[in-house]
């Protein structure tokens, strides 16, 4: 009798399983993907012990018709493909055929499917095998319930992570699904626990805001940016806002989230020097492409993918990410830096009572300064009403949208309101004559036309602290400037610059500098001889192991022409085989860092002086090249509130 045989279905379904279904957050992924391909609004998703226990996932999509409610778990089933070519044109999630017979031979499921006629249909599989099938009586829609996950399979249980990790991937991956469907209504509860739920109302900001909360969603820009093959949009955050991780960026293509190392970095690059080092921003990239472009089947999860004219979007990518970046004011505020208390969101009632109680209150106030104000009226009162913070929830279904994005938006609803208020009866184009003394909080707030507003101050030195920081004011506050990232980030403009402009201008060396390496060093520098070509350095044999200079580029201080030399070497040694404007970018940091004025270094005034032109001549002034700030602002409000000189918003306007 031969050897070889033919494996059974069963075990072949399980083998298929462990490349589909790695964990709990496998299942719940394929699951919920097979949802949104049934052209779903909203799916609710509850899960016990992790998943562990039990997944449900509920979804009002097309359902399944009676005959092919069995099919569904054969492996190699599909809706989705039915020749090869359409392999090249993949629109939707799920096409493989493996998720459903693969969770199914691992655990114990129920599955109950309805299209628009009655009745549903209820199937039982435990096993791989169908234990049952009988009609039941749901709206259109499928309901599926997994339970026991690898009952049959205890082997796998001990590779999967605490209960607590499988969780967060669970909630991971629901995120990124909402992330990438804005327009579907998802909710997830843990052991009936609510844990996410999104309005599904198409805006991209709102989901994000119901994921990682309005403080966050606050610091996101929005960017867009195409050519003739790629369309690039959604939000990044501003530098400010880091984590240490790069699993807060988010790369959907063509709804389908991605991971890709060339991406995720060009995302990175495209913030260029404005990151701290070991920092990595928040993102949200929808990537929109031909389908053409794009090959999905080379992973059984399909979160690898194989995109043609790679190169050229991550071109792209940092493009726009860093002409978007370029254009936001990056001067911290230093009160929210360090401030622990938040002023508290405003209650939707009150904000009404705001907008018409300012409005007479303005309207009284205008009248007093003028004296016109009639002897039987009496000065409207403001009442300060308990402002509480909504939980996000409660009032999702009266309004329609979260009730924090509105809150958000009635507020900056009130702001423009009260400057208009302001403009109306205060300004000197009516004749009020009410000096700056007199004019309201928003008034205070800014000094400045928000449209006329630099993009970076000009500075008036003031003095130094500790030969260390610099201090300097303006017209709308002060600020305190770190010297040594200040000058570290003016001088790696300079080094950038200069090493990227490698032409025949060169300094002869009196005496040439030798340069001893060992074997191996050696074989790497002969591999890159180019790349030191190109920033001005020409390497010559000189024996075994050894390299002559007889010449380098101009811009070497005098004195400082070997460790130069050295240095640049070194870090070519250190990175290996890079990039020529990476080596170019990162020898510049280097050097610009090494030869700076560092801590506890005391500058005379014309220095300060000179250091703070500089400064204000940068690209970009706002970071050291490490992505650390150069400097942070105190706004005139900010120091009026520490000195106690602006009071609550709604007590009357008295001089100070």
């Amino acid at each position: 009798m031969g050897k070889i045989h033919e494996l059974a279905a069963v075990l072949a379904d399980q083998i298929a399983a462990g490349e589909v279904v790695e964990r709990p957050a496998s299942v719940v992924k394929e699951l919920v993907e097979n949802a949104i391909d049934a052209h779903s609004t909203q799916i609710d998703i509850e899960i016990e012990d992790s998943g562990l226990k039990k997944i449900n996932v509920v979804d009002n999509g097309d359902g399944i018709i009676a005959s092919d409610v069995e099919l569904a778990f054969r492996r190699h089933s599909t809706s989705k493909i039915t020749t090869k070519k359409d392999l090249f044109k993949i629109k939707t999630l799920g096409f493989r055929g493996e998720a459903l017979p693969s969770i199914a031979s691992v655990s114990d499921v129920i599955m109950e499917t309805a299209t628009r006629l009655p009745p549903s249909n209820i199937i039982h599989i435990k096993g791989g095998k169908i234990i049952s099938q009988k009609m039941g009586a749901r709206s259109q829609g499928t309901e599926i319930s997994v339970f026991d996950l690898f009952f049959n399979t205890p082997a796998r249980l001990k590779y999967l992570k605490s209960m607590q990790t499988e969780l967060a991937a669970i909630s991971d991956i629901v995120n990124r699904l909402a992330l990438s469907h804005t327009n579907i209504a998802f909710s997830l509860k843990s052991n009936g626990r609510l844990l996410l739920e999104t309005a599904g109302n198409g805006k991209l900001q709102q989901t994000f805001s119901a994921i990682y909360g309005v403080k966050t969603a606050r610091k996101m820009i929005e960017i867009n940016g195409e050519d003739l093959d790629f369309k690039v949009s959604g939000f990044v955050s501003l530098p400010e806002l880091t984590r240490a991780s790069k699993t807060y960026i988010s790369l959907l293509l063509n709804g389908r989230y991605i991971r890709n190392y060339q991406l995720t970095n060009a995302v990175i690059k495209g913030y260029g020097s404005k990151l701290m080092v070991g920092r990595y921003p928040f993102a949200v990239i929808n990537i929109g492409l031909d389908p053409l472009l794009v090959d999905v089947n080379v992973h059984p999860t399909k979160q690898q993918v194989r995109i043609s004219k790679e190169e050229e979007l991550v071109q792209l990518l940092v493009k726009t990410i860093y002409q978007r970046i370029a254009q936001e004011n990056l001067i911290p505020d230093a009160l929210k830096n360090i401030r622990q208390d938040e002023k508290p969101a405003l209650d939707l009632d009150q904000l009404e009572i705001d907008l018409n109680e300012s409005s007479q209150n303005y309207q009284y106030q205008r009248r007093e300064l003028k004296g016109r104000v009639p002897r039987n009226e009496s000065k409207p009162l403001l009442e300060k009403k308990k402002i509480e913070e909504t939980d996000g929830r409660s009032d999702s279904k009266k309004i329609g949208i979260k009730p924090r994005l509105f809150i958000i938006q009635k507020k900056r609803d009130l702001e423009t309101k009260l400057k208009d208020w302001d403009k109306k009866y205060f300004s000197k184009e009516n004749g009020s004559g009410i000096s700056k003394v007199n004019e309201p909080k928003e008034r205070l707030k800014n000094q400045q036309d928000e449209n006329t507003k630099e993009r970076f101050p000009s500075l008036t030195y003031i003095g130094q602290m500790h030969g260390t920081y610099l201090f300097a004011e303006a017209q709308d506050g002060l600020y305190i400037i770190d010297q040594h990232a200040a000058q570290e980030r003016c001088k790696f403009e300079f080094y950038r610059k200069q090493i990227g402009m490698v032409g025949s201008s060169q300094q002869n060396l009196l005496v040439p500098i030798v340069l001893d390496y060992s074997t191996s060093e050696v074989l790497m520098i002969n591999q890159n001889l180019d790349k030191l070509k190109k920033v001005g350095i020409y390497l010559e044999e000189f024996g075994k192991n050894s390299y002559i200079v007889r010449h380098h580029p101009t811009w070497f201080k005098q004195g400082e022409e070997e460790s130069i030399l050295r240095e640049m070497i070194d870090y070519l040694l250190k990175d290996g085989n890079i990039d020529i404007a990476s080596y170019r970018r990162k020898t510049a940091i280097m050097m610009s860092c090494k030869r700076s004025i560092k801590a506890n270094h005391h500058l005379d005034e014309q220095q300060a002086v000179s250091l703070l032109k500089q400064l204000q001549q940068c690209e970009n002034p706002f970071n050291c090249p490490h992505g650390r700030p150069v400097l942070v602002h105190f706004s005139n409000s900010d120091m009026e509130k520490m000195f106690k000189r602006i009071q609550d918003s709604h007590q009357s306007l008295r001089g100070q």
